[in-house]
Protein backbone atom coordinates (compact mmCIF):
# COMPACT_ATOMS: atom_id res chain seq x y z
CA UNK A 1 0.00 0.00 0.00
CA UNK A 2 1.83 3.44 -1.37
CA UNK A 3 2.00 6.17 1.46
CA UNK A 4 -0.68 8.31 -0.32
CA UNK A 5 -3.30 5.29 0.16
CA UNK A 6 -1.87 5.20 4.11
CA UNK A 7 -2.40 8.56 4.30
CA UNK A 8 -5.88 8.96 3.06
CA UNK A 9 -7.22 6.23 5.63
CA UNK A 10 -5.05 8.28 8.22
CA UNK A 11 -7.10 11.28 7.60
CA UNK A 12 -10.69 9.48 7.35
CA UNK A 13 -10.08 7.88 10.33
CA UNK A 14 -9.53 10.84 12.23
CA UNK A 15 -12.33 12.70 11.02
CA UNK A 16 -14.33 9.67 12.20
CA UNK A 17 -12.97 10.33 15.44
CA UNK A 18 -13.41 13.32 15.76
CA UNK A 19 -17.12 12.76 14.85
CA UNK A 20 -17.86 10.48 17.56
CA UNK A 21 -15.78 12.87 20.25
CA UNK A 22 -17.72 15.88 19.36
CA UNK A 23 -20.93 13.77 20.54
CA UNK A 24 -20.09 14.07 24.00
CA UNK A 25 -17.92 16.72 24.13
CA UNK A 26 -18.01 20.45 22.73
CA UNK A 27 -15.82 23.29 22.59
CA UNK A 28 -16.55 26.85 21.77
CA UNK A 29 -15.44 30.11 21.94
CA UNK A 30 -17.38 33.01 22.95
CA UNK A 31 -15.17 36.23 21.91
CA UNK A 32 -17.66 38.59 21.89
CA UNK A 33 -17.12 41.79 24.67
CA UNK A 34 -20.04 40.66 26.85
CA UNK A 35 -20.03 37.04 26.70
CA UNK A 36 -23.07 36.94 24.87
CA UNK A 37 -22.84 33.08 23.87
CA UNK A 38 -21.29 31.77 27.23
CA UNK A 39 -24.49 30.91 29.89
CA UNK A 40 -24.41 32.93 33.12
CA UNK A 41 -23.95 31.62 36.66
CA UNK A 42 -27.50 32.03 37.11
CA UNK A 43 -28.48 29.64 34.37
CA UNK A 44 -26.00 27.13 35.94
CA UNK A 45 -27.55 27.61 39.45
CA UNK A 46 -30.80 27.32 37.69
CA UNK A 47 -30.34 24.04 35.76
CA UNK A 48 -28.15 22.45 38.89
CA UNK A 49 -30.82 22.63 41.14
CA UNK A 50 -34.19 21.21 39.34
CA UNK A 51 -36.21 18.83 41.33
CA UNK A 52 -38.31 17.62 38.26
CA UNK A 53 -37.67 17.37 34.61
CA UNK A 54 -38.28 19.67 32.50
CA UNK A 55 -39.10 18.95 28.47
CA UNK A 56 -39.24 21.50 25.27
CA UNK A 57 -40.52 20.94 21.99
CA UNK A 58 -39.69 23.00 19.87
CA UNK A 59 -41.37 23.80 15.99
CA UNK A 60 -39.39 24.60 13.11
CA UNK A 61 -40.83 24.37 9.99
CA UNK A 62 -38.56 23.10 7.13
CA UNK A 63 -36.09 25.29 4.46
CA UNK A 64 -36.75 28.02 6.35
CA UNK A 65 -35.01 31.00 5.12
CA UNK A 66 -31.20 31.54 5.75
CA UNK A 67 -32.13 34.38 7.82
CA UNK A 68 -34.42 32.40 10.17
CA UNK A 69 -32.29 29.38 9.86
CA UNK A 70 -29.44 30.69 12.12
CA UNK A 71 -32.29 31.41 15.08
CA UNK A 72 -33.02 27.70 14.35
CA UNK A 73 -29.64 26.46 14.86
CA UNK A 74 -28.83 28.59 17.92
CA UNK A 75 -31.72 27.54 19.92
CA UNK A 76 -30.63 23.80 19.44
CA UNK A 77 -27.03 24.81 20.25
CA UNK A 78 -28.31 26.14 23.60
CA UNK A 79 -31.05 23.61 24.27
CA UNK A 80 -27.91 20.90 23.82
CA UNK A 81 -26.04 22.62 26.41
CA UNK A 82 -29.24 23.11 28.89
CA UNK A 83 -29.37 18.97 28.81
CA UNK A 84 -25.78 18.53 29.24
CA UNK A 85 -25.46 21.39 32.26
CA UNK A 86 -28.74 20.10 33.81
CA UNK A 87 -27.60 16.00 33.85
CA UNK A 88 -30.31 15.32 31.91
CA UNK A 89 -33.67 17.29 33.38
CA UNK A 90 -33.29 19.22 30.47
CA UNK A 91 -34.94 16.79 27.85
CA UNK A 92 -35.96 18.80 24.22
CA UNK A 93 -37.11 17.57 20.80
CA UNK A 94 -37.82 19.83 17.57
CA UNK A 95 -40.10 18.89 15.18
CA UNK A 96 -41.20 19.66 12.08
CA UNK A 97 -44.77 20.77 11.64
CA UNK A 98 -45.34 19.09 7.55
CA UNK A 99 -47.95 16.73 8.23
CA UNK A 100 -51.88 17.86 9.19
CA UNK A 101 -51.63 16.26 13.01
CA UNK A 102 -48.26 17.40 13.74
CA UNK A 103 -49.90 21.03 13.01
CA UNK A 104 -52.70 19.94 14.85
CA UNK A 105 -50.12 19.18 18.10
CA UNK A 106 -48.43 22.51 17.62
CA UNK A 107 -51.69 24.14 17.93
CA UNK A 108 -52.70 22.30 21.23
CA UNK A 109 -49.61 23.60 22.50
CA UNK A 110 -50.59 26.61 21.74
CA UNK A 111 -47.86 27.16 18.91
CA UNK A 112 -49.09 28.92 15.88
CA UNK A 113 -47.83 29.63 12.32
CA UNK A 114 -46.38 33.29 11.76
CA UNK A 115 -46.68 35.09 8.47
CA UNK A 116 -42.43 36.33 8.04
CA UNK A 117 -41.38 38.93 5.51
CA UNK A 118 -38.35 37.88 3.88
CA UNK A 119 -36.03 39.05 1.13
CA UNK A 120 -35.28 36.66 -1.85
CA UNK A 121 -34.04 37.91 -5.68
CA UNK A 122 -34.59 41.18 -4.72
CA UNK A 123 -38.49 40.78 -4.12
CA UNK A 124 -40.51 40.91 -0.57
CA UNK A 125 -42.19 37.48 0.20
CA UNK A 126 -44.27 36.29 2.87
CA UNK A 127 -43.64 33.20 4.43
CA UNK A 128 -45.69 31.22 6.99
CA UNK A 129 -43.45 29.62 9.65
CA UNK A 130 -43.39 27.51 12.79
CA UNK A 131 -41.22 28.99 14.83
CA UNK A 132 -42.23 28.56 18.60
CA UNK A 133 -41.55 26.25 21.55
CA UNK A 134 -43.29 24.58 24.73
CA UNK A 135 -41.67 23.99 27.71
CA UNK A 136 -43.48 21.67 30.18
CA UNK A 137 -42.91 20.38 33.61
CA UNK A 138 -44.44 18.19 35.80
CA UNK A 139 -47.93 19.83 37.14
CA UNK A 140 -46.54 23.03 36.38
CA UNK A 141 -48.53 25.13 33.78
CA UNK A 142 -46.77 25.32 30.40
CA UNK A 143 -45.00 28.04 29.39
CA UNK A 144 -45.05 29.58 25.56
CA UNK A 145 -42.17 30.91 23.54
CA UNK A 146 -44.14 31.66 20.45
CA UNK A 147 -42.00 33.11 17.94
CA UNK A 148 -37.90 31.98 18.47
CA UNK A 149 -36.06 34.88 16.73
CA UNK A 150 -32.37 36.05 15.89
CA UNK A 151 -31.50 38.76 18.15
CA UNK A 152 -34.08 38.04 20.88
CA UNK A 153 -32.36 36.95 24.10
CA UNK A 154 -33.21 33.21 24.21
CA UNK A 155 -30.73 32.41 27.50
CA UNK A 156 -32.77 34.73 29.38
CA UNK A 157 -36.86 33.80 28.30
CA UNK A 158 -35.53 29.88 28.97
CA UNK A 159 -33.93 30.07 31.73
CA UNK A 160 -36.66 32.54 33.12
CA UNK A 161 -39.52 30.19 32.50
CA UNK A 162 -37.69 27.28 33.10
CA UNK A 163 -37.29 29.11 37.11
CA UNK A 164 -41.21 30.07 36.80
CA UNK A 165 -41.95 26.33 36.62
CA UNK A 166 -39.77 25.19 39.53
CA UNK A 167 -40.00 27.52 42.01
CA UNK A 168 -43.40 26.75 44.33
CA UNK A 169 -43.53 28.78 46.63
CA UNK A 170 -42.86 32.08 45.80
CA UNK A 171 -42.35 35.11 48.05
CA UNK A 172 -44.61 38.56 48.25
CA UNK A 173 -44.10 41.66 47.02
CA UNK A 174 -46.31 44.09 48.07
CA UNK A 175 -47.30 47.08 46.09
CA UNK A 176 -48.49 50.49 47.95
CA UNK A 177 -51.92 52.20 46.97
CA UNK A 178 -54.60 54.32 47.63
CA UNK A 179 -52.80 57.38 46.54
CA UNK A 180 -53.56 57.04 42.93
CA UNK A 181 -50.38 55.04 42.23
CA UNK A 182 -50.00 53.35 38.92
CA UNK A 183 -52.05 50.13 38.57
CA UNK A 184 -51.59 46.35 37.57
CA UNK A 185 -52.83 47.62 34.21
CA UNK A 186 -49.98 50.40 33.64
CA UNK A 187 -47.50 48.16 34.92
CA UNK A 188 -48.26 44.88 32.96
CA UNK A 189 -44.65 44.23 31.30
CA UNK A 190 -43.02 45.22 35.06
CA UNK A 191 -45.70 42.67 36.97
CA UNK A 192 -44.60 39.78 34.14
CA UNK A 193 -41.12 40.45 35.43
CA UNK A 194 -41.31 40.34 38.96
CA UNK A 195 -44.58 37.00 38.97
CA UNK A 196 -41.30 35.04 37.64
CA UNK A 197 -40.00 34.85 41.37
CA UNK A 198 -42.59 36.84 43.35
CA UNK A 199 -46.09 36.68 44.35
CA UNK A 200 -47.21 40.56 43.36
CA UNK A 201 -49.76 41.47 46.22
CA UNK A 202 -51.78 45.11 46.32
CA UNK A 203 -51.41 47.16 49.75
CA UNK A 204 -53.87 49.36 50.30
CA UNK A 205 -52.56 51.89 53.47
CA UNK A 206 -56.68 52.91 54.19
CA UNK A 207 -56.84 49.10 55.16
CA UNK A 208 -54.11 48.06 57.22
CA UNK A 209 -52.93 48.79 59.67
CA UNK A 210 -49.23 47.78 59.19
CA UNK A 211 -47.28 46.59 56.64
CA UNK A 212 -46.78 42.51 57.39
CA UNK A 213 -43.12 41.19 57.55
CA UNK A 214 -43.55 38.94 55.21
CA UNK A 215 -43.27 40.90 52.07
CA UNK A 216 -39.06 41.11 50.83
CA UNK A 217 -39.63 44.58 49.06
CA UNK A 218 -42.58 47.32 48.79
CA UNK A 219 -43.25 49.46 45.42
CA UNK A 220 -44.69 52.63 45.73
CA UNK A 221 -45.41 53.96 41.73
CA UNK A 222 -46.54 56.92 40.77
CA UNK A 223 -48.30 58.60 44.00
CA UNK A 224 -50.72 61.55 42.53
CA UNK A 225 -52.62 62.41 45.65
CA UNK A 226 -51.52 63.78 49.21
CA UNK A 227 -50.27 60.95 51.09
CA UNK A 228 -51.18 61.42 55.02
CA UNK A 229 -49.14 60.79 57.86
CA UNK A 230 -50.51 57.80 59.02
CA UNK A 231 -49.31 56.30 56.13
CA UNK A 232 -45.89 57.74 56.06
CA UNK A 233 -45.20 55.61 59.67
CA UNK A 234 -46.65 53.01 58.51
CA UNK A 235 -43.73 52.85 55.88
CA UNK A 236 -41.34 53.80 58.97
CA UNK A 237 -42.70 50.96 60.73
CA UNK A 238 -41.91 48.46 58.01
CA UNK A 239 -38.72 50.16 57.57
CA UNK A 240 -37.35 49.50 61.03
CA UNK A 241 -38.31 45.92 61.03
CA UNK A 242 -35.36 45.59 58.13
CA UNK A 243 -38.18 45.94 55.00
CA UNK A 244 -36.82 47.65 51.87
CA UNK A 245 -38.77 50.11 49.53
CA UNK A 246 -38.53 50.88 45.84
CA UNK A 247 -40.05 54.60 44.90
CA UNK A 248 -40.91 56.01 41.50
CA UNK A 249 -42.06 58.87 41.97
CA UNK A 250 -43.28 62.22 39.77
CA UNK A 251 -42.40 65.86 41.41
CA UNK A 252 -43.46 67.32 38.25
CA UNK A 253 -46.28 66.84 36.05
CA UNK A 254 -46.84 67.51 32.37
CA UNK A 255 -49.59 68.23 30.06
CA UNK A 256 -48.96 68.07 26.75
CA UNK A 257 -52.12 69.00 25.98
CA UNK A 258 -52.03 72.12 27.36
CA UNK A 259 -48.39 72.63 27.24
CA UNK A 260 -47.80 73.42 30.63
CA UNK A 261 -45.69 71.43 33.37
CA UNK A 262 -46.17 72.00 37.30
CA UNK A 263 -45.29 71.04 40.48
CA UNK A 264 -46.68 67.90 42.59
CA UNK A 265 -46.86 67.25 45.70
CA UNK A 266 -47.67 64.25 47.35
CA UNK A 267 -45.99 64.49 51.10
CA UNK A 268 -43.48 61.27 49.49
CA UNK A 269 -40.89 64.30 48.66
CA UNK A 270 -40.89 65.70 52.51
CA UNK A 271 -40.81 62.09 53.75
CA UNK A 272 -37.27 61.89 51.85
CA UNK A 273 -36.02 64.77 52.62
CA UNK A 274 -36.40 63.83 56.40
CA UNK A 275 -34.01 60.78 55.31
CA UNK A 276 -31.94 62.98 53.84
CA UNK A 277 -32.42 62.92 50.21
CA UNK A 278 -33.97 65.86 48.20
CA UNK A 279 -36.21 66.10 44.82
CA UNK A 280 -36.43 68.87 43.75
CA UNK A 281 -39.53 70.48 41.89
CA UNK A 282 -38.21 70.94 38.70
CA UNK A 283 -37.51 69.30 35.14
CA UNK A 284 -34.50 68.38 33.27
CA UNK A 285 -33.41 69.16 30.42
CA UNK A 286 -31.07 66.94 28.58
CA UNK A 287 -29.05 67.41 24.99
CA UNK A 288 -29.41 63.62 24.98
CA UNK A 289 -33.61 63.30 24.14
CA UNK A 290 -35.98 61.45 22.57
CA UNK A 291 -38.25 62.88 19.86
CA UNK A 292 -41.71 64.32 19.54
CA UNK A 293 -44.40 64.25 17.06
CA UNK A 294 -45.27 68.05 16.00
CA UNK A 295 -47.37 69.51 13.41
CA UNK A 296 -45.01 72.03 11.19
CA UNK A 297 -46.18 74.02 8.21
CA UNK A 298 -44.24 72.98 4.86
CA UNK A 299 -45.63 75.35 1.88
CA UNK A 300 -49.33 75.29 1.99
CA UNK A 301 -49.38 72.13 4.32
CA UNK A 302 -49.69 70.77 7.52
CA UNK A 303 -47.32 67.99 8.08
CA UNK A 304 -46.31 65.85 10.93
CA UNK A 305 -42.38 65.95 12.16
CA UNK A 306 -40.15 64.30 14.03
CA UNK A 307 -37.94 66.90 17.13
CA UNK A 308 -36.10 66.69 19.92
CA UNK A 309 -37.69 67.18 23.14
CA UNK A 310 -35.31 68.07 26.08
CA UNK A 311 -37.93 66.86 28.62
CA UNK A 312 -37.03 63.19 27.47
CA UNK A 313 -33.42 62.62 28.68
CA UNK A 314 -32.37 59.89 27.10
CA UNK A 315 -30.05 58.13 29.93
CA UNK A 316 -26.81 55.96 29.56
CA UNK A 317 -24.80 57.64 32.34
CA UNK A 318 -24.87 54.60 35.05
CA UNK A 319 -22.57 54.23 38.36
CA UNK A 320 -21.71 50.97 38.42
CA UNK A 321 -24.39 48.88 40.46
CA UNK A 322 -26.15 45.43 40.33
CA UNK A 323 -29.43 47.25 39.74
CA UNK A 324 -27.80 49.29 36.30
CA UNK A 325 -25.47 46.20 35.14
CA UNK A 326 -25.64 45.31 31.23
CA UNK A 327 -28.31 48.81 31.06
CA UNK A 328 -27.84 50.40 27.91
CA UNK A 329 -30.22 53.09 27.70
CA UNK A 330 -33.34 54.40 29.48
CA UNK A 331 -35.90 56.96 28.69
CA UNK A 332 -36.84 59.45 31.90
CA UNK A 333 -39.80 61.31 30.81
CA UNK A 334 -40.43 64.42 32.40
CA UNK A 335 -38.06 63.68 35.42
CA UNK A 336 -36.63 65.56 38.38
CA UNK A 337 -33.28 65.71 40.07
CA UNK A 338 -32.46 64.45 43.71
CA UNK A 339 -29.46 66.24 45.90
CA UNK A 340 -28.01 63.84 48.62
CA UNK A 341 -28.13 66.56 51.96
CA UNK A 342 -25.26 64.89 53.09
CA UNK A 343 -26.81 63.22 56.47
CA UNK A 344 -24.35 61.04 58.37
CA UNK A 345 -26.71 58.73 59.35
CA UNK A 346 -27.51 57.59 55.69
CA UNK A 347 -25.30 56.56 53.09
CA UNK A 348 -26.41 57.75 49.30
CA UNK A 349 -25.30 55.67 45.99
CA UNK A 350 -25.63 57.48 42.52
CA UNK A 351 -27.48 55.32 39.72
CA UNK A 352 -28.61 57.26 37.31
CA UNK A 353 -27.22 60.54 35.48
CA UNK A 354 -27.73 63.05 32.91
CA UNK A 355 -25.36 63.28 30.07
CA UNK A 356 -23.04 66.42 30.24
CA UNK A 357 -25.02 68.41 28.41
CA UNK A 358 -28.31 68.90 30.75
CA UNK A 359 -29.73 71.18 33.26
CA UNK A 360 -32.67 72.37 35.28
CA UNK A 361 -36.07 74.09 34.68
CA UNK A 362 -38.11 74.95 37.81
CA UNK A 363 -41.78 74.30 37.92
CA UNK A 364 -44.17 75.72 36.14
CA UNK A 365 -42.77 75.45 32.61
CA UNK A 366 -44.38 76.04 29.41
CA UNK A 367 -43.70 73.44 26.37
CA UNK A 368 -42.53 74.56 23.20
CA UNK A 369 -41.59 71.95 20.96
CA UNK A 370 -42.36 73.72 17.47
CA UNK A 371 -40.53 76.92 17.69
CA UNK A 372 -37.89 75.61 20.64
CA UNK A 373 -34.60 74.03 19.66
CA UNK A 374 -31.83 72.43 21.54
CA UNK A 375 -29.91 75.59 20.82
CA UNK A 376 -32.49 77.78 22.56
CA UNK A 377 -32.17 75.74 25.90
CA UNK A 378 -29.67 76.24 28.81
CA UNK A 379 -27.94 73.05 28.85
CA UNK A 380 -24.62 74.30 31.81
CA UNK A 381 -24.95 71.65 34.33
CA UNK A 382 -23.69 67.77 34.17
CA UNK A 383 -24.08 64.40 35.69
CA UNK A 384 -27.70 65.37 37.59
CA UNK A 385 -28.25 62.45 39.84
CA UNK A 386 -31.84 61.09 38.83
CA UNK A 387 -32.15 58.02 40.93
CA UNK A 388 -30.04 55.84 44.03
CA UNK A 389 -30.07 54.06 46.67
CA UNK A 390 -30.25 55.40 50.61
CA UNK A 391 -29.06 53.03 53.04
CA UNK A 392 -28.71 53.26 57.02
CA UNK A 393 -31.28 53.23 59.90
CA UNK A 394 -33.89 54.94 57.71
CA UNK A 395 -36.59 54.80 60.44
CA UNK A 396 -34.59 54.08 63.49
CA UNK A 397 -31.23 51.68 63.89
CA UNK A 398 -32.53 48.91 61.72
CA UNK A 399 -30.72 48.80 58.85
CA UNK A 400 -32.75 49.45 55.82
CA UNK A 401 -32.99 50.30 51.78
CA UNK A 402 -35.19 52.69 49.36
CA UNK A 403 -34.19 52.80 45.87
CA UNK A 404 -35.54 56.35 44.74
CA UNK A 405 -35.98 56.92 41.17
CA UNK A 406 -37.11 60.75 40.12
CA UNK A 407 -39.32 59.81 37.74
CA UNK A 408 -42.50 57.05 38.00
CA UNK A 409 -43.52 57.11 33.94
CA UNK A 410 -40.43 55.19 32.86
CA UNK A 411 -42.06 51.62 33.18
CA UNK A 412 -45.43 52.74 32.64
CA UNK A 413 -47.69 50.86 29.41
CA UNK A 414 -50.56 52.39 27.33
CA UNK A 415 -52.96 50.39 26.08
CA UNK A 416 -51.10 48.00 23.48
CA UNK A 417 -47.63 50.21 23.56
CA UNK A 418 -44.54 48.54 25.21
CA UNK A 419 -42.46 49.84 27.30
CA UNK A 420 -38.30 49.69 26.19
CA UNK A 421 -36.97 46.56 28.00
CA UNK A 422 -34.51 48.66 29.30
CA UNK A 423 -37.08 50.53 31.20
CA UNK A 424 -38.41 48.05 32.99
CA UNK A 425 -35.35 45.90 34.05
CA UNK A 426 -34.56 49.09 35.81
CA UNK A 427 -37.42 48.40 37.71
CA UNK A 428 -37.57 44.51 38.27
CA UNK A 429 -33.92 44.81 38.60
CA UNK A 430 -34.35 47.46 41.94
CA UNK A 431 -36.88 45.35 43.03
CA UNK A 432 -34.62 42.07 42.93
CA UNK A 433 -31.41 43.53 44.12
CA UNK A 434 -33.50 44.69 47.02
CA UNK A 435 -34.91 41.64 47.66
CA UNK A 436 -31.62 39.79 48.01
CA UNK A 437 -32.08 37.86 44.57
CA UNK A 438 -30.03 39.12 41.59
CA UNK A 439 -29.70 35.84 39.94
CA UNK A 440 -31.80 36.96 36.96
CA UNK A 441 -29.93 40.62 36.98
CA UNK A 442 -27.50 39.70 34.65
CA UNK A 443 -30.04 37.24 32.78
CA UNK A 444 -32.76 40.36 32.30
CA UNK A 445 -30.01 42.89 30.83
CA UNK A 446 -27.73 40.11 28.74
CA UNK A 447 -28.24 41.16 24.42
CA UNK A 448 -26.81 42.56 22.07
CA UNK A 449 -25.25 45.96 23.42
CA UNK A 450 -26.05 49.15 20.95
CA UNK A 451 -22.82 51.00 20.05
CA UNK A 452 -23.42 53.68 17.46
CA UNK A 453 -20.26 55.48 15.69
CA UNK A 454 -21.84 58.90 16.55
CA UNK A 455 -21.19 57.62 20.28
CA UNK A 456 -17.45 57.38 20.02
CA UNK A 457 -14.89 59.72 20.01
CA UNK A 458 -13.71 61.34 16.49
CA UNK A 459 -10.51 59.86 16.27
CA UNK A 460 -11.56 56.47 17.31
CA UNK A 461 -15.05 56.66 15.11
CA UNK A 462 -12.07 58.03 12.71
CA UNK A 463 -9.85 54.76 13.11
CA UNK A 464 -12.53 52.28 12.91
CA UNK A 465 -14.02 53.97 9.58
CA UNK A 466 -10.76 53.56 8.00
CA UNK A 467 -10.09 50.00 9.92
CA UNK A 468 -13.29 48.25 8.32
CA UNK A 469 -12.64 49.27 4.40
CA UNK A 470 -8.88 49.34 4.54
CA UNK A 471 -8.31 45.95 6.60
CA UNK A 472 -9.77 43.47 3.86
CA UNK A 473 -7.60 45.64 1.00
CA UNK A 474 -4.26 45.03 3.35
CA UNK A 475 -5.12 41.60 3.63
CA UNK A 476 -6.02 40.88 -0.20
CA UNK A 477 -2.68 42.80 -0.94
CA UNK A 478 -0.55 40.57 1.47
CA UNK A 479 -1.96 37.66 0.21
CA UNK A 480 -1.48 38.12 -3.37
CA UNK A 481 2.22 39.70 -2.77
CA UNK A 482 2.81 35.77 -0.89
CA UNK A 483 1.14 33.86 -3.87
CA UNK A 484 3.32 35.80 -6.32
CA UNK A 485 6.44 35.06 -3.98
CA UNK A 486 5.64 31.18 -4.35
CA UNK A 487 5.12 31.03 -7.38
CA UNK A 488 8.42 32.93 -8.97
CA UNK A 489 10.32 30.76 -5.98
CA UNK A 490 8.07 26.98 -7.86
CA UNK A 491 9.49 28.64 -11.30
CA UNK A 492 12.69 29.57 -9.97
CA UNK A 493 13.28 26.41 -8.74
CA UNK A 494 12.29 24.57 -11.63
CA UNK A 495 13.97 26.32 -14.20
CA UNK A 496 16.87 25.23 -12.38
CA UNK A 497 16.72 21.79 -12.41
CA UNK A 498 18.24 19.49 -14.95
CA UNK A 499 16.72 16.24 -16.20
Amino acid sequence: MGKKAISIILIIAIIFVVNLLSRSYSLRFDTTEDNQYTLSGATHNILKNLEDPVTVTAYFSEELHPSLEKAKGDFRDILEEYSAISGGMVNYEIITPDTDELKQDAASNGIQPFMINIREKDQNKQQRVYMGAVLKSGDQNPELMPLIQQGMNMEYDLSTKIKKMSVIDKPAIGMITGHGEATRQNLNQAYQGLEILYAVEDIDLNNVPQIPERYKTIAMILPKDSIPLSHFQILDDYLNKGGNMFIAMNAVSANLQTSKGMALTTGTEGWLRAKGLEIEHSFVIDSRCGNVTVQQRVGPFMMPSQVPFPYLPMINNFDEHPITEGLDMIMLPFASPMRYLGDERFTFTPLLRTSAQSGIEPAPVTFDAVSKDLTNFNFGLSNLVLGGVLEGGLANSTPSKIVVIGDADFALTEGEQRQAEDNISLMVNSIDWLSDDTGLVELRTKGVTTRPLDKLEDGRRQFLKILNIGLPLVLITIFGFIRTQRRRSKRAKLMAETY
